[in-house]
């Protein structure tokens, strides 16, 4: 548990708006949650006063701390610390640290002496009496890393001295930088190639933009952002970091590129609040964003407008189900931003919206602020990812293999707070997908979400918790399990292994999975630690009929734990890359294809060894990367269930088509009386479709027999191997048995069908011989 007066002063510094409490984000920019992976290494700018709580995530506590003045002198004295120990730079991904510290003249030894806590019990508070450039250090050992059990995600709350909020800190060097006044607008040039960030201050603050190029206001020409030629150009509505991010003026010109976004809620598009608008609800004379950017703009020769068009940074608006517009309070927090690269030299302006009769703003316009970046400021693309709503923010980042993915490709996606590949363009998804069929593929599936189980009680929790018998698991086996809640909904779906006495590592979707274990452990007072690993195990998917041959080449086991061969379906072992000295990983014999197929974990550090090791063992039995979207096309055909689609959110295990893993033979589990009263009274059956065309249906569209509407798709694909479409849909039990002719709706549902007949899942093998072989 955390330090609970800092929990405290986190979690209620909601205030009282107009009389009512809201959980407003404000007080939050005084406290900021870390969260430190196995193997991490992490900087924080403190200042005197400053508090910092560490909560380690292993049994000992342990962690390494290098406190740094301004000159570059060690002073843990001035964090209270005394015990030191010396840190071996093969305990922790060292690069950040060392980088850094070399760029500043100040080189450290291999093995430096570090400064320690430990927080086994309880977490430690520590209090700065200076200003200090503080690492902190979460060292495991990659061996043990890859064998489980060693280390889990550290916390770390950093409360900031002082009452004022502070700004996030700099993404690089800053050109200029300026406060836009709460109800203002100010008006600023940003050059070709020039980053800007444009950041909510406190928190749930609109921000109106819009940005002309300067070439055309030479000539006597509003060229701005332009809402109908953008639209059309991306195909989307709201803008986003990746390949649809750009805004485009009346002339298709591309003016900026969206790089980074942290909120992920804006209205695009939608004009500035207006004099009229404030008239019309009885506020006559109230200070306005169309008359702010009009004022602003005047020194450009900018015609006044009495509404203009604009980007709504931060403005939290949706289209309800009759279609009407909608607006709430902005999601955004203290501290969240908006980064754009200028395509074209621009005139830009800037709000900090005065709207104090709306939520918008939660009722209580606040400052905008904008930071422009010297023009060799190079970000990398990232969005925000908050694994619950008051979790801490995660900015997304590269994988471990990235180095070697980007040279193949610029085509990527998030999944969770990890950047992985969409497709190649080299092989492009239809290569990809024959390639998994009949040779073999591998795939950057780090955003798995992985958790060691670990203790005496572990064995006891994961019964509670897991679908399956665990009591039939032996060591060095796995096997696919679902989470539920006490209503049998699924919570989450993944693979159990079981690596040790006491200790098991669970290979699953969403962080969900951990909080859920954590509350279950607590609930029921169990002996046992949940070991959070976050990015630390970063994890390839080779698949194919030709993976165990190329495997062979490669691998290296010890004669404890079961080697190449006897690693059978759902199998695991801890091998090496070529020979006893080689980088350690995990490899199991699972995936998310059907086909025959194994995993790989791994640390960070040995990642891009072991990615070269598989492409160069790989060449001639036709090795080729895969993305996402092959991916997808290949699952659909397998009949494997996603989150979101196949299961979620009211829909029980045996109504995800789930049922093969609930075994309602064991003693108990969460959710298991509630599965056996819906087992009885079965409403729902998910099924197979295939179509009559190559019409590809989307998720949720509704299936009818007649004119009634019997069903819903949950995942659909165009497969290559039937030259058809194909879809996975939950339909009634009197309209599920194969050969049923059901028709999906399109247009509203009633203008255009699509005529599918039932049949089984999965597609493709629906015995798992593949897999199997």
């Amino acid at each position: 548990m955390h330090d609970q007066n800092v929990i405290r002063a986190f979690t209620n510094m909601g205030h009282m708006r107009d009389g009512r409490l809201f959980s407003g984000f404000a007080g939050l920019s005084q406290v900021k949650m870390r969260l430190l992976e196995p193997r991490g290494a992490i900087r924080l700018e403190v200042g005197p006063g400053d508090l910092l709580s560490i909560d380690a995530g292993n049994e000992t506590g342990f962690m390494a701390v290098l406190a740094l003045d301004k000159d570059g002198r060690q002073r843990p004295d001035a964090l209270g610390l005394t015990e030191t120990s010396k840190i071996s730079r093969a305990d922790f991904e060292a690069e950040p640290l060392y980088g850094w510290s070399q760029a500043r003249g100040l080189p450290l030894p291999d093995q430096p002496t570090l400064a320690v806590v430990s927080s086994a019990d309880e977490p430690v508070i520590l209090k700065s009496t200076a200003a200090l450039s503080v690492w902190l250090i979460n060292p495991c050992s990659a061996d043990a890393l890859s064998s489980g059990g060693a280390a889990g995600t550290a916390s770390i709350l950093h409360t900031p001295s002082g009452g004022a909020p502070r700004l996030p800190e700099p993404l690089g060097r800053v050109r200029e930088e300026f406060t836009v006044p709460r109800g203002s607008a100010l008006s600023y040039e940003v050059r070709k190639g020039e980053t800007f960030q444009i950041i909510d201050v406190e928190g749930q603050q609109c921000s109106d933009f819009q940005a002309f190029r300067m070439a055309g206001l030479d000539q006597q020409k509003e060229l701005l952002i332009d809402s109908t030629a953008t639209r059309s150009m991306v195909r989307r509505a709201f803008p986003g970091p990746g390949l649809f991010d750009k805004f485009f003026d009346q002339t298709l010109t591309p003016l900026l590129r969206v790089v980074q976004d942290t909120c992920g809620r804006h209205d695009t598009f939608g004009l500035a609040c207006t004099a009229r608008g404030y008239e019309e609800r009885g506020f006559p004379g109230h200070v306005n964003c169309s008359d702010n950017i009009s004022d602003a703009l005047e020194s450009y020769g900018i015609e006044r407008r009495p509404g203009w068009p604009a980007i709504n940074f931060f403005w939290n608006t949706w289209v309800d189900p009759q279609f009407h517009l909608m607006t709430a309070e902005s999601h955004s927090r203290p501290g969240d931003y908006v980064a754009m690269e200028a395509l074209e030299d621009l005139v830009c302006v800037s709000t900090a919206c005065p709207d104090d009769i709306d939520p918008i703003n939660g009722w209580n316009p606040t400052e905008v602020h904008v930071r422009i970046y010297e023009p060799e400021t190079r970000l990398t693309r990232a969005v925000a990812y908050r694994t619950k709503e008051d979790a801490p923010m995660l900015i997304s980042q590269e994988s471990a293999f990235h180095s070697r993915v980007s040279e193949l490709t610029d085509q990527f996606v998030p999944a969770r707070d990890i950047w992985v590949p969409r497709s190649y363009p080299s092989h492009g998804t239809i290569g990809e997908y024959w390639a998994c069929r009949n040779a073999v593929t591998l795939q950057d599936m780090s955003g798995l979400r992985k958790y060691d189980i670990i203790g005496p009680d572990a064995d006891r929790l994961l019964q509670m918790a897991m679908t399956r018998d665990i009591a039939k698991l032996a060591q060095w086996r796995g096997t696919y399990s679902l989470m539920c809640d006490e209503s049998g909904d699924v919570i989450d779906d993944g693979t159990l292994f079981h690596v040790g006495q006491h200790l098991y590592r669970w290979c699953c979707g969403t962080e969900e999975s951990g909080r859920w274990l954590n509350t279950l452990a607590e609930r029921h007072d169990l002996q046992v630690r949940i070991h959070d690993l976050r990015n630390a195990l970063p994890n390839l998917a080779l698949q194919g009929p030709n993976s165990r041959e190329l495997l062979s080449r490669i691998v290296f086991t010890q004669p404890h734990v079961p080697n190449l061969e006897q690693v059978k379906w759902f199998g695991a072992t801890i091998a090496r890359l070529n020979d006893r000295e080689g980088a350690p990983f995990m490899l199991t014999r699972s995936g998310y294809t059907g086909e025959l197929g194994y995993e790989i974990f791994c640390s960070k550090d040995h990642a891009v060894a072991i990615w070269d090791a598989l492409m160069e063992a790989g060449a001639d039995l036709g090795l080729c990367p895969m993305g996402a979207d092959a991916l997808e096309i290949i699952r659909i055909e397998a009949g494997l269930a996603a989150a979101g689609a196949e299961f979620a959110p009211g829909v029980d295990a045996f109504e995800a088509g789930l049922g093969f893993a609930v075994d309602l033979k064991k003693t108990d589990f969460v959710g298991k009386a509630a599965l056996e009263r819906n087992a009885a009274a079965e409403r729902r059956r998910l099924i197979g479709l295939k179509f009559d065309s190559n019409d590809v249906p989307t998720h949720g569209a509704p299936i009818f027999s007649g004119e009634r509407q019997v069903g819903e798709v949950t995942s659909a694909t165009y497969s290559p191997t039937f030259e058809h479409a194909i879809a996975m849909a939950r339909v009634s039990v009197e309209h599920s048995e194969i050969g049923t002719k059901l028709e999906v709706g399109l247009l509203d549902g009633r203008m255009k069908r699509l005529t599918g007949t039932v049949s089984s899942v999965p597609f493709v093998d629906p015995t798992r011989k593949r897999a199997r072989a």
